[in-house]
């Protein structure tokens, strides 16, 4: 069954997060809330709690996860980013945006994009997610909590509990979410001189971007 925790949103208890990042680190899937709606998270290098996600979730191997940074400077183990390409990165994080980069050959296979070699990254801007990524030590694995067979991400915390206790091992309660997705754009055209692709306009604004 899983745990439920409430996090106060603005003033996270540390006491809480120290055991969510525990459970992480013991190969368990968390419900957390992000700026933009619930997520399921995990480690991104644990092959099992990968593939269980992904069946949670009943996507296959071609939906691209994406990794949940807690700054800019964790992105260079994972995804190749050149100064114009930085820029971008730098006036959308953190935020409600999620970039689509070349993957480094340190990027697990299992989680990129299988034919293009990309990866999809952001920083959230969420208190209490950027604590849990600070004290994990390194990025996660994450996925929007869609139910299977639904189009909407489910936002109360409980209903989370409800519908998932038996399949996950901790709901993260800090209140409801702002129901918008992010704002997917992708950098890679700049590598080879072109211009940023926008795939899907959602709550982070273009013109923060410049585009």
């Amino acid at each position: 069954m899983a745990q439920y925790f409430e996090v106060h949103p603005d003033n996270p208890q540390p006491r809480l997060l120290k055991q969510a990042a525990a459970m992480l680190k013991d190969g368990g899937i968390l419900a957390v809330p992000t700026d933009s709606s619930y997520a399921f998270v995990c480690q991104l290098d644990n092959k099992q709690v990968v593939d269980r996600l992904r069946r949670i979730r009943q996507i296959d191997e071609k939906r691209m996860l994406t990794l949940l940074c807690s700054d800019l400077s964790q992105l260079a183990s994972y995804a190749m980013v050149d100064n114009h390409q930085f820029r971008i990165l730098k006036l959308g994080t953190p935020g409600p945006y999620t970039f689509i980069l070349d993957a480094t050959k340190e990027v697990p296979r299992r989680i990129s994009h299988p034919s293009r070699k990309t990866i999809g990254l952001r920083v959230p801007d969420r208190k209490g997610l950027l604590m849990l990524l600070e004290l994990h030590g390194e990025p996660l694995l994450s996925t929007t909590l869609i139910p299977p067979g639904e189009t909407e991400p489910l936002n109360d915390p409980q209903e989370i509990r409800e519908r998932f206790e038996s399949q996950i091992e901790l709901v993260v309660d800090a209140g409801p979410c702002p129901l918008e997705p992010t704002t997917i754009v992708d950098l890679t055209p700049m590598g080879a001189g072109g211009a940023p692709v926008v795939v899907r306009e959602g709550r982070g604004p273009l013109a923060q971007l410049g585009l």
